[in-house]
């Protein structure tokens, strides 16, 4: 792989439609386990009995169908050819499956292919590729429920660091003063917003995630990263008002805009801010 740029990529397509298939997983059920994790918790803050639950992780139970509650099988679960081969639907009561749980096996397959092929094969294209995953996986939760799980943010943040300790993507110390100045710049934002309006403008999620984003590719990147942010939400927004009749009124979720950015910053952000903002 090392000589063969092309058979690397080729690998982390085919990898990446595997990690696709259990993000799907990891998007649907997550926030499912954290609300079941928060009744439990709300149930032993006021000295109440917890209701009893059947195991529900990221393992069990196994995949069913929402609508007959029928067993996936194993080659009913090859990532987009058993979508295909079943042609969108279930193959017990013959309900739609959503073309998104296709979409992000193809999203991911495509970016793999992409980073593995823009990195090489080493150590950066490793954590290039745990990066590009948890980006994906972020982004869906937080379109679907406006959570960015502290189980995916706070993770990337250290493993962000822990790459950087020799220096695989920016200077460990500017991976440490990457993530404070990330974390601290939307509080900053945040409190400021909050005070001027009375209403809250992003969660504490963006903080983190935009925290982690510093930590992986330094704080040069930060300016970078929040400016691509703001016109990649600014132009999804505008399109969703005079295109799809959206309230301007209705919450959008900054956590996709900030994942968007984090990984334009990846591939190509030493270009761009040098373009932009010049040397740093």
């Amino acid at each position: 792989m090392l000589s063969d740029p092309l058979l690397f990529a080729v690998c982390a397509a085919l990898l990446g439609l595997c990690v696709g298939s259990f993000l799907n997983v990891v998007i649907h059920r997550l926030p499912k386990m954290m609300e079941q994790q928060w009744r439990a918790e709300c149930a032993e803050l006021s000295a109440q009995e917890a209701p009893a639950v059947e195991s529900y992780n990221l393992i069990v139970p196994r995949s069913a169908c929402p609508s007959c509650k029928r067993p996936i099988s194993a080659l009913e679960n090859i990532p987009l050819l058993s979508w295909m081969v079943l042609r969108g639907q279930c193959a017990g009561c013959k309900t739609a499956i959503s073309p998104r749980y296709p979409a992000v096996e193809a999203l991911s397959a495509a970016l793999s292919a992409y980073v593995a092929w823009h990195f090489g094969f080493g150590v950066a294209a490793i954590g290039a590729l745990l990066f590009t995953w948890a980006m994906i996986a972020l982004t869906f939760i937080d379109l679907d429920t406006f959570y960015l799980p502290d189980s995916i943010t706070l993770p990337l943040l250290w493993l962000g660091l822990l790459f950087n300790i020799v220096g695989i993507y920016t200077p460990l110390a500017g991976a440490v003063i990457g993530a404070a100045a990330g974390y601290l710049s939307l509080w900053g934002v945040y409190w400021i917003f909050k005070w001027a309006t009375g209403k809250e403008g992003m969660g504490y999620g963006d903080f983190k995630l935009l925290a982690a984003i510093g930590a992986w590719l330094g704080w040069q990147m930060l300016p970078l990263t929040i400016l691509l942010s703001s016109l990649v939400g600014a132009v999804i927004g505008i399109g969703l008002i005079v295109f799809a009749g959206r309230g301007r009124s209705v919450p959008i979720p900054f956590g996709p805009y900030l994942a968007i950015a984090g990984m334009i910053a990846l591939l190509h952000g030493p270009a761009l801010t040098s373009a932009w903002f010049g040397p740093l």
